[in-house]
């Protein structure tokens, strides 16, 4: 397994969706979507340092680290074809913020930017601005929220671990958003859970004033990490096989 991405770009599809996880997750995160989200696309997930294979790196808290470690991995492989980004909460951040690094700085553009369970930057978000908080508080909030496995209940070490990822990533998020600032030129689709209280779909259905070309948005069923469901990646594999968007890549 790459140490930074959880699989590498297939041959044969004619548009590349590199995915970006939430808060103190991994790649893993989009396992099992290159079967669902159909022969058009596909699906590489992206690995933020300190998780996974990557656990024994520093973390990222900063744009400036998080931009230039986007450049170095996935730059070669955005220059050999047409692709899209997805972001899931934190990781839709990410991907608004280095689609709109790429195309202030002359490179090619994604043909479009999908970001999942996120309100737009100039809104205010529950949970990036919990990075301060110490573990037993926030692992309440996240609880609160339906964001900790029952499992890593009983793997206290994991849990820990999981904890301090979390609030690096919140840090970053926090980062992510201060330096917001431009409406994107490609087409922003923006997916929200119907019982999202973190992200509510009032909130994602904003991310139409972050985009200067054209705008989707839909409602799956679930909560906030409802990247954890099957219907996402079908939704999102059909988005993608439209002629419209096929047409963009020929």
């Amino acid at each position: 397994m790459n140490r930074y991405f959880a699989a590498r770009p297939r041959g044969g599809a004619p548009l590349r969706l590199f995915c970006f996880h939430h808060a103190g997750a991994g790649a893993m995160t989009f396992a099992g979507w290159g079967g669902r989200i159909g022969p058009q696309v596909s699906v590489v997930p992206v690995r933020l340092p300190g998780r996974e294979s990557r656990i024994g790196e520093a973390r990222i808290t900063d744009v400036a680290s998080l931009l230039s470690e986007l450049d170095e991995h996935l730059g070669p492989l955005l220059e050999e074809g047409p692709y899209a980004f997805y972001g899931h909460s934190l990781g839709a951040l990410v991907a608004y913020r280095f689609a709109e690094h790429r195309i202030g700085s002359g490179r090619q553009a994604p043909v479009g930017v999908v970001v999942g369970a996120c309100m737009p930057p100039d809104l205010p978000n529950p949970l990036i601005g919990a990075g301060h908080l110490d573990d037993e508080s926030l692992l309440a909030l996240l609880s609160s929220f339906g964001g900790v496995p029952e499992e890593l209940l009983a793997r206290p070490v994991w849990l820990r671990e999981m904890l301090a990822t979390t609030r690096a990533d919140l840090r970053l998020g926090h980062a992510l958003r201060e330096g917001a600032r431009t409406p994107l030129p490609c087409p922003v689709w923006a997916f929200a859970g119907e019982r999202d209280r973190v992200a509510t779909p009032a909130a994602v259905a904003q991310w139409e004033r972050w985009t200067s070309s054209s705008f989707r948005f839909h409602t799956l069923a679930g909560g906030h990490f409802f990247v954890r469901d099957s219907e996402l990646p079908r939704k999102i594999g059909e988005l993608l096989a439209e002629p419209q968007v096929l047409a963009a890549v020929d």
